[in-house]
Formats: structure tokens, C-alpha cells, sequence
């Protein structure tokens, strides 16, 4: 382990001076990425709406998607281009950040912090995926079951979606699902700086399960299907992070016994 090296120590103003300047940098990447991505928002938005089209085709139904308020789908428009532009803009600033902390780290903190920048991305997009093929078209079926046709003396209730409601709940699924996939990539890093160990992990195991179903209840829209689709596969992602703090305990290990070595 060696410390980190510095040509010559900097003032506090340099370091606020240098952050401000990559922060507008992000800023400005952020506006252009969101500019760009309004042009094609409509695009984007009929790639959000596949599951619930082919849902339709499915089941034989014609319909359509509805705003009532005046600007409603123009704003609607507006969010989705927001969205892909932050999405688009998360590498550069992660980038960004890697740049202006790298320096004051030590050799395996950079490593540590490097390989969170990679993995952050890679399992919210898995997450995100898993949302969009599997819990989208189930859950739209069990929404849909709630049909009724109605007949004499019964009004029909059929599904006529608002965009700015439908817009809502798809960014929420992928929101929660990107997120909460983050949970293999957060337990590694506290691993890889001492705060848990793979022994309080299988410990608590019972508790940590709770509380996966417990979250998955509270940021899922309120039905099982989608409740269950969060809470599975973060059991299964937890299981695979007590491999992984296994694997960064025995490295962190080898490193401790070479240094007393040396």
C-alpha cells in the first residue's frame, strides 16, 4: 500500500475551484444530452410503450394512451428527454468524479472506487432490463384482468391510460429496479473498506431478507407480482454478494499478511 502522491499541496479554493469547473462541465453535457434526446423523445417513449402494445395484441384489444390537460404530453415529452439525458450523462460523470478524487487515494481505494464506477451503471442497466422484459408485460396482464365488458345493467371498465400516468409508473419500475440492484455493488465496497464482513451478512441473513420484501413493498407500485419481481431477485443478488465480501475479505487478507512481511 502506498500513500498518495501529490506534486505540492493545493489550497482548499484550488480543489472548490476545480470541482465548480466539473460540475458545470456535467451541467452542460447534462443540457445537451436532454436537448438531443427531446428530438427523439417520442421514439423513446413508444420503446417504453412496447410491452404494454404488445400486451394489447395479445389480448386482441385497440387502444389508445390519453392526456387531459393541456400540456400534459408536452411535458411528458419533456420528462423522458430529462431522463435519458441524465442516463446518457452518467458516465461522463462518473468520470468526472474519478478525476477529481483519484489523486488523494491510495492504490486499492482507486481500485475500489473504479470498479463501483464500472458496476454502478452495469447493474442498474440489468435492473432496468429485468423491469422492462419481465415484470412490464406480467404486470400489465394482471392490471388488465381487472377488465370488466360489462352487459345489461353493467357499464364496461376498460384501461385507457393517461401518458403522464403511464410515463410515472414506467420511470418508477425502472427507478426502483436500477436502484435496488445496486445492493450487490454498495455491500462489496463497505466490504472492501471494513464496515461488514461476510460473517454478519450470513448472521443476519433472516433480517436482511425482511427487509428486502419490506422496501420492495414500499417503492413498487401495490400488487404482489411487482412486490415479488423486486424482492426475488435482490434475495438472489444478496446471496451472490456474501461471495463476493467473501472474495474481497480473503484479498484484503493476503494484502494485510504481505505488508507485515514486508
Amino acid at each position: 500500500m502506498t500513500a498518495p502522491e501529490y506534486d505540492q499541496a493545493q489550497p482548499l479554493v484550488h480543489h472548490l475551484v476545480e470541482l465548480r469547473a466539473r460540475f458545470i462541465r456535467v451541467l452542460l453535457a447534462f443540457f445537451i444530452a436532454s436537448i438531443l434526446s427531446y428530438c427523439v423523445s417520442n421514439h423513446i417513449f413508444q420503446i417504453l410503450l412496447h410491452p404494454l402494445h404488445k400486451v394489447f395484441a395479445e389480448l386482441g384489444l385497440d387502444r389508445k394512451l390519453i392526456y387531459t390537460g393541456l400540456t400534459e404530453a408536452f411535458l411528458t415529452y419533456v420528462k423522458i428527454a430529462m431522463f435519458t439525458g441524465a442516463f446518457l450523462t452518467f458516465p461522463y460523470f462518473a468520470i468526472q468524479i474519478w478525476l477529481f478524487i483519484s489523486p488523494g487515494l491510495f492504490k486499492h481505494e482507486q481500485k475500489t472506487l473504479r470498479l463501483m464506477l464500472i458496476a454502478t451503471p452495469l447493474f442498474f442497466c440489468i435492473g432496468a432490463a429485468f423491469a422492462y422484459f419481465v415484470i412490464f408485460p406480467n404486470a400489465y396482464r394482471f392490471f388488465l384482468s381487472f377488465e370488466s365488458l360489462g352487459g345489461q345493467g353493467a357499464m364496461p371498465i376498460q384501461l385507457e391510460p393517461r401518458v403522464s400516468e403511464y410515463l410515472s409508473f414506467v420511470m418508477r419500475l425502472i427507478m426502483a429496479f436500477g436502484i435496488s440492484f445496486q445492493l450487490p455493488v454498495l455491500l462489496t465496497v463497505l466490504a472492501g473498506i471494513g464496515v461488514v464482513n461476510k460473517k454478519a451478512l450470513i448472521e443476519k441473513w433472516r433480517i436482511s431478507v425482511v427487509s428486502i420484501f419490506a422496501v420492495a413493498a414500499v417503492i413498487t407500485p401495490p400488487d404482489i407480482l411487482s412486490m415479488v419481481g423486486l424482492a426475488a431477485p435482490l434475495v438472489l443478488l444478496y446471496g451472490l454478494s456474501i461471495l463476493a465480501v467473501s472474495k474481497v475479505e480473503k484479498t484484503r487478507k493476503k494484502k494485510e499478511t504481505q505488508s507485515c512481511l514486508t
